[in-house]
Order: C-alpha cells, then sequence, then structure tokens
C-alpha cells in the first residue's frame, strides 16, 4: 500500500518510537509525584520543554503540553473569549482547520468574521488590514500551512500587521512542524501544534502563550496551572525526538520541491483535465492536492479507487451529495461544491521516495483508463 496520507496522521518516526519505549522504560513515574522516580520524571519533561522552546526561539516557560491541537487552539479561544470585551469579534482565515472554526464559533457566537483567501488559497492581506482599523478583535487567528493544499500563508506579515495594531496572533503550525524550520514561530502570541503529523505518537502536542493562561482542563494544578491532568513525558520526549530528526532533512526541501513539481506534471499528463490546486504559491513540498476529472457519480470518487488501487490519500472534501458537507477550504479557494467531491491530497513524508511517486502516476493513470469519463 503507497502510503500519501501524512498530513491526517504520519507514521511513527524511528527516532520517536526509540525515545518513546526508552522515556516509558526509564522515567514510569507520574511528573508530580515528590519522589526521585517522580522527580526524573520531571526533569525529563521540562528538558523536552527547553528542547522545544529552543527549536521555536520562544522562553521555554511560555510553553504549555497538550494532548493535541484540538485540545490546545480550544484552550487558547477560551482563553481569549474570557479575556477580550463580550463584543469584541475573533478574526480567522477562511481556511482554517475545523479544531480552529468549531471552537470559534463556540467560544465566539456570532463574532467569528472570516478573513478571505485568494483563489490559489492564501490569506489575502489587504482585508487583514483593513479589519485592524476597525473595532479592535480579540485576535486573528491564521494557519501556518493549509492541511489540505498544503499552501503557505504569509504569518510572518500578518503576524507583523497585528503586532503593528496591539492584536493577538494566534498561529496553528501542526503542518508546518516537522516540514520545515520551526525557528521564528516562537514570535507568535499563541501557537499550537499536535505531534502525529510529523511522526510522534497521536496525543500529544502543545500550546504557546505570551500571557496568563486560563486553564480549560481543572482538576490540578500542573503545567503551572495552565492545563490540568497527567502529563505524558514520554509523549513529550517522542515529540521532540521526532523534530529534531526532522530536521536533519530540511537541506532536501529544494530537491523535494522539484520533484512534486515532477510529479504533478506526470500527474496531470496521466489524468487530462486535472489541475493542482494551489498552483503558483509556495506550499509544502510534501503535499500535491488535485482536482481530477470525473470517473462519475459518488460511488466512483477517486479516493476510493485510489484506494482499490493501493494507494491510501484523502479525498480533499466529502462528496457534495454524501452526508458530510464539501470543504471549506475549497469553497473559500473558489472551488464549486459539484466539483469539491473530486479533490484528492497526496501528502508524502521524507521517507516517500521517487519511485513511490512514480507508482502513483501509474496508478492512476490506469484508473483513468478503465474508469474516466470522457467527451
Amino acid at each position: 500500500m503507497l502510503y500519501l496520507d501524512h498530513n491526517a496522521t504520519a507514521p511513527l518516526h524511528p527516532a520517536a518510537r526509540a525515545a518513546w519505549l526508552d522515556a516509558h522504560d526509564r522515567f514510569p513515574a507520574n511528573p508530580a509525584s515528590a519522589h526521585r522516580l517522580g522527580q526524573r520524571a520531571d526533569f525529563t519533561l521540562e528538558a523536552a520543554r527547553e528542547t522545544l522552546a529552543a527549536l521555536l526561539d520562544c522562553p521555554s516557560q511560555s510553553l504549555v503540553w497538550t494532548s493535541g491541537a484540538t485540545e490546545a487552539a480550544a484552550t487558547i479561544l477560551a482563553h481569549l473569549a474570557a479575556v477580550s470585551p463580550p463584543e469584541a469579534p475573533l478574526w480567522i482565515s477562511a481556511i482554517e482547520h475545523p479544531c480552529v472554526s468549531e471552537a470559534a464559533a463556540y467560544w465566539f457566537p456570532n463574532r467569528v468574521r472570516e478573513l478571505p483567501v485568494s483563489p490559489s488559497g492564501r490569506l489575502e492581506l489587504a482585508p487583514l488590514a483593513g479589519a485592524l482599523t476597525g473595532p479592535r478583535p480579540a485576535a486573528v487567528v491564521l494557519m501556518a500551512a493549509n492541511n489540505e493544499t498544503g499552501v503557505l500563508q504569509p504569518w510572518q506579515e500578518a503576524l507583523a500587521a497585528c503586532r503593528a495594531s496591539g492584536v493577538p496572533f494566534v498561529c496553528d503550525a501542526t503542518q508546518w512542524l516537522g516540514r520545515l524550520p520551526a525557528r521564528g514561530l516562537g514570535a507568535c502570541d499563541y501557537l499550537f501544534a499536535s505531534a502525529h503529523k510529523c511522526g510522534a505518537p497521536v496525543g500529544i502536542g502543545f500550546l504557546k502563550t505570551n500571557t496568563p493562561l486560563g486553564a480549560l482542563l481543572r482538576g490540578g494544578a500542573q503545567e503551572e496551572g495552565r492545563r490540568a491532568g497527567t502529563r505524558d513525558v514520554a509523549g513529550a520526549v517522542a515529540l521532540v525526538a521526532a523534530l529534531e530528526a526532522c530536521g536533519e532533512r530540511f537541506q532536501e526541501v529544494e530537491n523535494r520541491l522539484a520533484l512534486r513539481a515532477q510529479v504533478e506534471s506526470e500527474l496531470l499528463r496521466a489524468a487530462p483535465g486535472a489541475r493542482v490546486l494551489g498552483a503558483g504559491v509556495d506550499r509544502l513540498w510534501n503535499t500535491c492536492t488535485l482536482l481530477l476529472p470525473a470517473l462519475g457519480d459518488c460511488r466512483q470518487r477517486w479516493v476510493v479507487r485510489l484506494d482499490a488501487a493501493g494507494v491510501a490519500a484523502s479525498a480533499g472534501s466529502a462528496c457534495a451529495s454524501g452526508q458530510e458537507k464539501p470543504s471549506r477550504v475549497l469553497a473559500a479557494m473558489g472551488v464549486a461544491a459539484q466539483e469539491s467531491d473530486r479533490s484528492v491530497r497526496f501528502s508524502a513524508g521524507w521517507d516517500t521516495t521517487p519511485t513511490d511517486w512514480a507508482e502513483l502516476v501509474r496508478r492512476t493513470e490506469a484508473i483513468w483508463s478503465r474508469w474516466g469519463v470522457r467527451g
């Protein structure tokens, strides 16, 4: 099976697995315990926090361990809702992950405003500048890289604009981490990410805050009162091990981008009429999302045919005639609802080889030859 769904979750990296097992064996105690085993576990947890802080270039005390990006986003938005004026709006990009859009709707009912993106899927900076001249928002939320298209967002420019206006800036770095250098992300007022996209275990993540943070989860004084619950020492150690291992391969990014461009060109030949979503703007080297030509009705969706051909990929959106709604990301990019069920995202990892990509092209061409709708 060709596994090309790393943006959904990545296989456990060998370095992360080794670190996780080692931490479980050597530091089995609760890091809140006062005995020596507990204190060793706490020391190890803090060492992992220091390493992560160095990668992000931020103070270690600004980092809070969480169970993942969903909890982290909810914690940040709940905190912002509590400390902001009751009428303050929350500005989010139109392409945010549901962990942001759904939490925003909950904590800021009828006060969420969406910032538009271009047809290529990149945030439009002019509307953001305009928004910052109006009533002061509680915050602006923008992801670093989009999970469906891989399009890199102008988070540095957005951060600068928010900083100049005295508006807090929140960044979702989940898809960025492990694929591009993290240094500089720590400048964001609020930052969060999940570990399992970069080869660490499911169930560990973090948030970064520049200000005292109210706890969403209550029941203990862990994380300096910012997040109750027993902390996952092995998960934290595995996260930093995965990030360090990925960082050793950042010199390959240019070659990976060239390989992606070659693969996309071959896929466009293999399925005539296809188009690349996000073409023409900077994207993650590992992500290729296409709007493919029709295979027939929803029972003949590309993602189903690819799965039958031994390719694990994601539908860029749910079928418009199915029970789920079409992707809000594609809708924001101007993709019609009746077309969005033909989108497929291929997302690779560092160990995905040119041979793997060539096999994807071959299988895509075979599907089109058999099932494609022509004329």
